[in-house]
């Protein structure tokens, strides 16, 4: 797929013709690199702070522990990741997949990464389609209070989608800037009004705070289901070198310091979002709060429209982050494979194609809950929790029982355990959606 980029050298030095070198120019993730640090901390901010962080709650109980081993554990990954986009000198690994290619060889890399990545990122791009749009359908149930005539979901989705047919034509990751940093803001926003309105509503009356099932069953599959809600809480991963790649890098500048300093305070914003809004959020309404904290409160009724339409924005934000080194891939493989010529009708007719099927997923499986604990494991807990660790083992090759030779197996282990038990809980919590579902309803 991609071709590895040179830092800053003539294009006669790295080897690529002009033709290459052109095709790398006009390719999404290549093609502009004059990014500064605080595009990283925005950008990081929207891919990580998802709408996940309202089911925080809804996950709590045994989750508070995860939570937190998650938050350090992500960021420890991250930093190997923001650590080895450039350390083969004179090389940049812009993509995910050409990194897991230098540790794991040409062909295996791809297989390893590339689904894996899909997975994920057309994944958050489905659950964002449909956080948006019953984030809208909440807005107008608010507001209209019923008054007016009720409007289906899958209207609310395709009215969300719209905006995305347009914003999708924008080039590469510095055009998106713009709507990436509106998208943070929003996401601090919307948690501050999460847990200030649950602060503000005081504690329920009867609040419970014992597990929601009563069997050992239902608290097992609960709890396998509340691990996937976190593990998709910390998916930023899956963009980040995508992001690196837009910084610009000297062998006296390498990007890793101005990206590591973005991802600083994208963790501290990030930590600012979660952490009170899944503990205040658990703490007013115990076991009865909803999968979307934002559901479970209805007055003011202002504020909540309010932090609807936040959530729209953002989310606005995060697909197009999300969607961005997918547009890389499509575009990769229609240029280069199957020898298109670069173009706006490519992008045009590509992009449109894939916002019209993520749309398409959406409007036919809108169960919300159980999508993100069966995606998480799946996906997001190789990608973001133990990939990066075995890439740093294969290439660093760390010294028996060294520090960090325990820290990537602790890391590998308790990746693979979520990875394994997380799905199960979901795809538990779809089935038992999908009894009392009725299609495009």
């Amino acid at each position: 797929m991609g071709t590895q980029e040179e830092t800053n050298y003539p294009p006669a030095k790295d080897g690529r013709t002009s033709q290459e070198k052109a095709i790398d120019d006009w390719l999404p993730i290549t093609s502009s690199r004059n990014a500064k640090w605080w595009y990283s901390a925005f950008h990081n901010v929207t891919a990580m702070v998802g709408a996940g962080v309202l089911s925080l709650p809804f996950a709590m109980g045994p989750g508070i522990a995860v939570l937190i081993l998650s938050w350090i554990i992500t960021l420890y990954t991250l930093w190997q990741m923001v650590e080895m986009h450039e350390m083969v000198p004179g090389k940049r690994f812009d993509r995910y997949h050409e990194l897991g290619q230098h540790a794991f060889g040409e062909k295996l890399g791809l297989w390893i990464v590339v689904p894996q990545q899909l997975v994920v990122e057309v994944g958050v791009n489905i659950v964002y389609m449909v956080t948006g749009g019953k984030s809208l359908k909440k807005f107008h149930d608010v507001i209209c209070e019923n008054s007016c005539k009720d409007i289906k979901l899958t209207y609310f989705i395709m009215i969300f989608a719209s905006v995305h047919f347009v914003l999708s034509q924008l080039p590469n990751f510095n055009s998106i800037s713009g709507v990436s940093l509106a998208a943070a803001v929003m996401s601090l926003s919307y948690s501050t009004i999460a847990w200030g309105a649950s602060v503000d509503k005081g504690k329920a009356v009867n609040v419970d705070y014992s597990l929601r099932a009563t069997t050992t069953t239902g608290k097992v599959f609960g709890f396998f289901s509340a691990l996937g809600d976190v593990a998709f809480a910390y998916a930023g991963h899956n963009v980040v070198l995508e992001i690196q790649a837009t910084i610009p890098s000297t062998p006296e500048k390498p990007s890793k310091k101005p990206m590591w300093k973005g991802v600083v305070v994208a963790y501290i914003i990030v930590a600012l979002c979660y952490f009170p809004v899944a503990l205040v959020g658990y703490w007013a309404f115990g076991n009865q709060v909803n999968d979307n904290i934002l559901i479970t409160l209805s007055r003011p009724k202002w504020l909540i429209a309010l932090a609807n339409m936040m959530v729209v924005i953002h989310v606005i934000g995060s697909y197009q982050i999300y969607a961005m080194p997918v547009f890389d891939m499509i575009e990769t493989v229609l240029v280069k494979k199957l020898r298109f010529p670069p173009g706006l009708t490519l992008r045009l007719v590509a992009r449109t194609t894939y916002v019209a099927f993520t749309m398409f997923i959406a409007i036919t499986f809108p169960f919300f809950g159980g999508l993100l604990g069966f995606f998480g494991g799946f996906a997001f807990a190789p990608t973001t929790y133990f990939l990066p660790c075995i890439m740093w083992l294969a290439i660093y090759k760390p010294r028996r029982f060294s520090l960090s030779w325990f820290t990537n197996w602790i890391c590998i282990i308790l990746g693979v355990l979520l990875m394994v038990l997380s799905p199960i809980g979901g795809l538990r919590q779809i089935i038992m959606d999908a009894k009392t579902y009725k299609f495009y309803s």
